[in-house]
């Protein structure tokens, strides 16, 4: 068993959902408070990473990383290091993909909040981050679970973006569901079998263990 790729993957897919949690959820909350005309395009946009194919999202990311890009030209002048086929990359790319998938529950987690609840920490003279940190945030935690869950296991199984990005450098940006295909491409079956079905095990926990947190909540 490839423990390599899989740890890579774990590393991956623990640090982007960190970091979607962070920037997601001021961006879900802005969507599902706000009145403006550009909310619909916002929304749009976030959505985009899952209608469009891995390999466009991989292409253009490639183009804006890339040493030759604006912003992957930018961080070589300032680093000296590209951000193509390294771990940072492949974290950028991650997020963009996984964006969705971490704002999405959210989202929906703060708009099926009362008014009522956060009206009332206004009138006790909370601020509206106040307001966010202690009452918003605590009875949306089944929209953040939702959203480490989906996020993290997304993640985890990346293919079309991770290698137009990263490649396929081991130790470095070859991620698991990269190491299936390359067993795969050399009739290594075996191999692409055992890390194929540590995947199948492994999603199928996440989401259970998610499913029977929701459950036991809705009846506390």
């Amino acid at each position: 068993m490839e423990f390599g790729p899989l740890w890579l993957s774990i590393q991956l897919a623990i640090i982007t959902t960190i970091v979607l949690i962070v920037l997601g959820a001021p961006l879900a909350w802005w969507l599902s408070q706000t009145q403006s005309r550009w909310q619909p395009v916002v929304q749009a946009i976030v959505a985009m990473p899952i209608v469009l194919p891995p390999t466009v999202l991989g292409f253009y990311l490639l183009v804006l990383l890339g040493p030759q890009g604006t912003f992957g030209g930018w961080w070589v002048q300032l680093t000296g290091d590209a951000l193509t086929f390294s771990f940072l990359g492949l974290v950028i790319a991650s997020c963009v993909y996984s964006l969705p998938f971490a704002v999405q529950p959210m989202q929906s987690a703060f708009e099926a909040l009362s008014k009522k609840n956060l009206e009332a920490a206004w009138t006790l003279g909370a601020s509206k981050l106040d307001a966010f940190f202690s009452v918003a945030a605590p009875l949306s935690v089944r929209g953040f679970l939702g959203a480490v869950v989906l996020s993290f296991a997304h993640t985890l199984g990346e293919f079309g973006v991770v290698l137009m990005v990263g490649g396929n450098i081991p130790g470095k940006t070859r991620v698991v569901s990269i190491a299936i295909y390359d067993h795969v491409e050399t009739l290594n079956y075996g191999a692409a079998n055992r890390l194929s079905l540590l995947l199948i095990g492994f999603a199928f926990v996440v989401l259970f263990g998610m499913f029977l947190v929701n459950r036991r909540r809705r009846s506390w």
